[in-house]
């Protein structure tokens, strides 16, 4: 770990969990695979600044938007694909999906429960506190998970024992379909107080910033003082998953107003609810769809591009031409296994 980020090293990986994010959702577009399909397109410079302080024998514990810490991480873009396509020759044997994947050579783990990503490092946490002191653990999640009674208790536990653990906060300020302020009293921040774990801040768009902000939290884990919380706000651009109803009827107009007048027609024909209340529930969601379509719209700050605007043209070009080379044959190879398998 240098002084100082290197922002075309760190541009690399961003470009490299872009175009592999890319390809998931062009598989998933093609019916290639079933499911929901969690993307972390917009959390690329999260990913690169934080795992770029990861070393061997350190630990990762992601939520469900897996891919970009793991292929930080080092793991085969190849054998996500294939994962994520259900080969057996995949990263788990095709039998992960992308929300459970896992690398025992990394020492990473995906888990599709909401805050489960925090008691799993604690555990890896611990396994460093009474091994390898030098080891520690990153826990990745949304700010959705703040509410959840497991992250609350990994916390408390991790300040208790000084476990040495970075939790990281991204912050889209979305939970599902919900706004997370709107549901959340206090704030993160008063709560991590509580414990009595340092918290920082981060612009999650801003890869040098994230490193910067990474580099202080890991750095006093490895020291044996214990763990931090690092927010960094983020923005969803494809919605909770790709194909987001909400999301597609919100930035939609014509569709909103369909959307809306099958509703009214709805609640003046059923039975249940004071008409007046319904309508009440159909402003509130009116008034959500808005808050989806212009809240991308708002912090529209792509990390990429502003690494980019940081380096000379003729190295991000290099740079963005051989990353694309690299995800655009690991994605052949697999959908070309893919085909083979079913020969």
């Amino acid at each position: 770990m240098g002084a100082q980020p290197v922002l075309e090293q760190l541009y690399r990986q961003m470009c490299r969990i872009r175009y592999v994010e890319q390809a998931i959702s062009e598989l998933w577009r093609a019916g290639l695979v079933s499911g929901e399909m969690h993307l972390g397109i917009g959390e690329e410079a999260v990913a690169a600044g934080v795992v770029a302080h990861i070393e061997d024998g350190d630990a990762l514990s992601v939520d469900y938007r897996s891919t970009p810490p793991f292929v930080a991480r080092g793991v085969d873009p190849e054998a996500i694909f294939r994962e994520i396509l259900g080969d057996e020759r995949g990263l788990d044997g095709g039998r992960a999906g992308h929300m459970h994947l896992m690398s025992r050579r990394h020492l990473a783990a995906a888990t599709g429960i909401v805050g489960a990503s925090a008691p799993v490092a604690c555990g890896f946490g611990l396994a460093a506190a009474l091994g390898d002191r030098k080891r520690i653990a990153v826990a990745f999640f949304g700010d959705g998970a703040v509410n959840e009674g497991m992250l609350m208790e990994s916390l408390n536990l991790a300040a208790v024992w000084a476990l040495p653990i970075v939790f990281v906060c991204k912050d889209n300020r979305w939970a599902v379909t919900t706004r997370s302020k709107a549901m959340t009293a206090g704030g993160l921040r008063r709560r991590v107080r509580g414990f009595g774990i340092p918290m920082s801040s981060v612009d999650g768009t801003d890869v040098e910033a994230v490193w910067r902000v990474a580099k202080r939290a890991v750095s006093r884990a490895r020291a044996g003082r214990g763990p931090s919380v690092i927010v960094a706000r983020v923005q969803r651009s494809e919605g909770h998953f790709i194909g987001d109803k909400l999301l597609d009827v919100a930035t939609h107009p014509r569709v909103l107003v369909a959307e809306v007048r099958r509703l009214l027609r709805e609640v003046r024909v059923d039975r249940g609810a004071p008409v007046s209340a319904r309508l009440r529930s159909l402003s509130s969601l009116t008034r959500t769809m808005g808050l989806a379509a212009l809240d991308p719209v708002r912090s529209r700050r792509d990390p990429l591009a502003r690494a980019r605007r940081r380096l000379p043209s003729y190295s991000s070009e290099s740079i963005e031409q051989a990353a694309h080379a690299e995800i655009t044959a690991a994605l052949a190879v697999a959908r070309a296994g893919l085909v083979g398998a079913h020969a």
